[in-house]
């Protein structure tokens, strides 16, 4: 049965400007990698039927198995939706040899005014079972975490 993982948290900025940090490619490499990796966008179409591909690397690969490599996980995102400032809908490949790796999971932000701020919900559908649930909704809240961060600080 597939596997749906989902983490919701309120930003102190517009959501404007929460979608365009959702779009923006330095911006992706400075929130999105949850604590404990750094990411760099390899490839960036920032539209609809484009996307992009992160390499994703463990600071302290010890105990943090990459799915791609021994520190490491590649994923290759694509924009299935874009609708401004409300909707980033995302179908993400990882790269990997493992099969309980394998298939797409979509990843649905979807922002939505929240007083002066805007409540961010991330959905992930078809998690692959080979990701620990506790775990991606762990990096989900820490991606999260540095989205805010990095929005209310140039807000």
């Amino acid at each position: 049965m597939a596997r749906t993982d989902r983490v919701s948290r309120v930003i102190a900025a517009p959501p404007a400007a929460v979608y365009g940090a959702l779009l923006d490619r330095e911006s992706i490499e400075a929130w999105l990698p949850p604590d404990g990796m750094r990411g760099r966008v390899e490839r960036w179409d920032p539209r609809p039927g484009g996307g992009f591909r992160m390499v994703l690397t463990y600071l302290d690969p010890a105990g943090s198995p990459g799915k791609t490599g021994d520190a490491t996980d590649v994923v290759d995102i694509g924009f299935a939706d874009l609708v401004p400032p409300e909707r980033v809908v995302q179908r993400a490949v990882f790269e990997s040899d493992d099969p309980s790796y394998a298939g797409t999971m979509t990843m649905t932000w979807q922002l939505a005014a929240a007083g002066d701020g805007t409540e961010v919900t991330v959905t992930a559908t078809d998690v692959p079972p080979g990701i620990d649930q506790e775990a991606h909704e762990t990096g989900i809240a820490s991606s999260l975490a540095h989205l805010a961060s990095y929005v209310e600080t140039a807000a």
